[in-house]
């Protein structure tokens, strides 16, 4: 499927690559476009000059909140003034990513290969933002559920989290880095770039100043995702102090219960210690109203701590 600029494959053999690819495409590039996905975070974003085209890998991550998983695919692309070849691969676990909107986009308002590569870059950039909106909301319904959330389901949530957090992010920057490289000019083909003429709209330049304008946006939504990625690990640090500091304070609760327990049974045990030690010269032994009078020590006693315990607002 694809139109005049730009040509998506999924999963293609070699024939199939051939027959859309440069002729002076590297062996080394092939064997990157037909290498299955591996599923996982690998391998990192690029975006590299070879002579008279442009190779590149974006990886982009899509996690599965039911599973708690992650699913990372992967897009090649190759770029000449001609063309872009966008090569889709499914990866282990997962489906695929939709370029349908990339071709739908380019089918109704064609444009030259270079501004079809932005509208790519636009796309992941854009879903990294929705990436990080996901996970900012997940924490605040974590940090929302820290009361009433089993301690250990939400230790491994979070760690979960953060494990994500930063796998994530180590996709993200170097796709910031390859946006950044079309703003620097490191990606010009043969013949094009400084030596090219850039006023001629239409001419040989890859990407002419106005794309790079639009690498800008891209680049700039990009930067924002990093940032709102590091923002999500500061709320994960957070909310994880937040149900320490919770459970901190339920264990200090249950040990203050305890030791008022402990000082109301205290004064019972000594008086009872006490007349239990049954020696012949205590008067009390004798006494007809001995018993007595030790339980009303021990109510006065009892009773006295509560008042003062309620007093200090200590229960």
């Amino acid at each position: 499927m694809g139109t005049e600029h730009v040509i998506d494959l999924l999963d293609p053999d070699e024939s199939a690559l051939r027959e859309v690819m440069p002729p002076s495409i590297h062996d080394a590039a092939m064997q990157r476009l037909l290498r299955p996905s591996s599923g996982d975070h690998d391998p990192r974003p690029r975006l590299e000059s070879h002579g008279d085209y442009i190779f590149g890998v974006l990886v982009i991550p899509t996690p599965d909140r039911d599973a708690g998983t992650i699913a990372y695919q992967e897009i090649d692309v190759v770029l000449d003034l001609q063309r872009l070849v966008v090569v889709r691969k499914t990866p282990d676990h997962g489906d695929p990513y939709d370029v349908e909107s990339l071709v739908s986009k380019c089918a109704s308002a064609p444009a030259a290969p270079g501004m079809a590569l932005y509208n790519l870059f636009n796309e992941v950039a854009e879903h990294f933002l929705d990436l990080v909106d996901g996970f900012n909301e997940e924490i605040d319904e974590l940090e929302d559920s820290v009361a009433t959330t089993p301690s250990a389901q939400l230790q491994e949530r979070l760690s979960a989290l953060r494990h994500d957090v930063l796998h994530i992010r180590r996709t993200l920057s170097p796709t910031r880095d390859a946006a950044r490289s079309v703003l620097d000019g490191r990606l010009d083909l043969d013949g094009t770039g400084e030596n090219a003429d850039s006023s001629d709209e239409g001419g040989s330049e890859l990407f002419p100043r106005q794309i790079e304008l639009h690498f800008a946006d891209a680049y700039d939504k990009l930067l924002r995702a990093v940032d709102g990625l590091d923002l999500s690990r500061d709320l994960i640090s957070g909310v994880r102090d937040y149900h320490q500091s919770t459970v901190a304070n339920s264990q200090n609760e249950v040990m203050k219960r305890l030791t008022i327990v402990s000082s109301l049974l205290l004064p019972p045990t000594f008086v009872v210690g006490l007349y239990g030690q049954n020696f012949p010269g205590m008067p009390e032994l004798a006494w007809p109203h001995g018993y007595a009078f030790s339980w009303a020590v021990i109510i006065v006693l009892t009773v006295s701590q509560l008042i003062y315990f309620r007093r200090r607002h200590w229960m």
